[in-house]
């Protein structure tokens, strides 16, 4: 059945708390919200009327969350139903396909920048990982599987509702699970960068690292030629592009056992001719001693998010600055350092004068040769700081 627009219960914000949503950013915080529905679940949909009475937009409320209103549409006519979501997801994968042409691994979806927020979808061609951040995306469950069906008939579809942010929208944190057809343990796919195994219900986040792989590009072809560590190397990623580029050594580094096994299954998967080898352990604590199959040339660290609340930032600055500095020191000059934080509340700025203080430490002169961001597939929605995360440096000692 279709919902009509009067149906929408109507949430009023405060005198002048309507200028950053009429510029494009699709939150509205607890604290603007000045006349709130009575009787409304957390998640459902609601229109956002500006102090003036004006409609700003159609969206999820949720009364008992720090995102009080997130924007879907600006449209007061559009109806939220299974035709709504087929065509943001059209609107989306045309995205995708045009910046990997021919590739049908991507992330298909990425929340806010897609106008979509709350919700992530990553596509490994026949198969699709759905990841649901926020109540409403949860009430609407149904609705946006039947929209993804007809977007791209998919062989299975896995929930991934493990994620420990939910439980800011009050939502359980649950194992992943399959949400349509069979789940093989392990498939492949086939990008740029090489050849890699996904683990869809096991494997972190929703079971890939999309987000680097134009960095693992960016870095490979520095690579000919080069000994490279591949710290915190999860699959491999970094490592496997700089072989398949020429570089005549890779070291992987992970403290997880199970992401190890993994990395080697991929390089097994994409057949390389260059010596390799696989070392269980901290990577810090590596660079901090005699590195296995040390001295390098080429040294990527690519931490998990050291930050995960702003009140964890002033102590993630400092594990940044440490872990860097010991990567700086760990190379010979002329050598090459990637870096990244996947840390949001990190900015850019912040991130740069945390390399210059890393610099410093480590008494060794560096200068930047380039500086990334996150994939094409994760585009940043330019009213929202909040949907660029990901910092990415290519750094060479002096």
């Amino acid at each position: 059945m279709t919902t009509t627009a009067l149906e929408y219960p109507s949430v009023k914000l405060k005198p002048k708390e309507e200028g950053r949503l009429l510029n494009g950013h699709l939150w509205a915080f607890s604290n603007e919200i000045a006349e709130p529905p009575d009787g409304v679940e957390p998640g459902a949909l609601a229109d956002l009327y500006h102090a003036g009475k004006g409609f700003i937009g159609r969206g999820f409320y949720h009364p008992n969350s720090l995102i009080a209103f997130r924007l879907l549409t600006y449209q007061k006519d559009d109806v939220i139903d299974e035709s709504f979501f087929e065509k943001r997801f059209r609107e989306a994968l045309s995205l995708r396909e045009r910046a990997y042409p021919g590739c049908s691994a991507h992330r298909w979806i990425f929340g806010e920048s897609d106008r979509l927020p709350g919700l992530v979808v990553d596509r490994f061609g026949d198969y699709l990982s759905v990841q649901i951040l926020s109540a409403g995306m949860e009430r609407l469950k149904d609705v946006i599987l039947a929209a993804l069906a007809k977007a791209v008939p998919a062989r299975g579809i896995v929930w991934r509702p493990d994620a420990a942010i939910r439980s800011l929208e009050g939502l359980s944190e649950d194992a992943p699970s399959a949400a349509l057809g069979d789940i093989p343990e392990r498939l492949a796919i086939e990008l740029e960068n090489g050849r890699f195994e996904v683990d869809l219900l096991g494997g972190q986040k929703t079971g890939f690292y999309f987000d680097q792989r134009d960095n693992r590009q960016a870095l490979a072809a520095l690579c000919r030629g080069r000994k490279v560590l591949d710290a915190f190397c999860y699959s491999g990623g970094f490592g496997i592009a700089a072989a398949r580029a020429g570089a005549r050594e890779v070291v992987f580094s992970d403290s997880s056992r199970a992401a190890l096994e993994l990395a080697e299954d991929n390089w097994g998967q994409n057949n390389l001719d260059v010596l390799s080898t696989f070392v269980e352990g901290d990577a810090a604590k590596l660079l901090e001693h005699e590195s296995p199959g040390g001295p390098f040339d080429v040294v990527c660290v690519d931490p998990p998010a050291f930050a995960r609340t702003k009140k964890q930032l002033p102590a993630a600055l400092k594990a940044y600055e440490k872990l860097n500095s010991l990567a700086i020191g760990a190379l010979p000059r002329g050598g090459i350092v990637a870096t990244s934080s996947c840390s949001h509340h990190l900015d850019r700025e912040t991130f740069v004068e945390m390399l210059r203080r890393a610099s410093r430490k480590a008494r060794r002169p560096v200068r930047l040769l380039e500086l990334r961001g996150q994939a094409k597939d994760h585009p940043v929605l330019l009213a929202m700081p909040e949907t660029e995360y990901l910092k990415f440096a290519l750094l060479q000692v002096m």
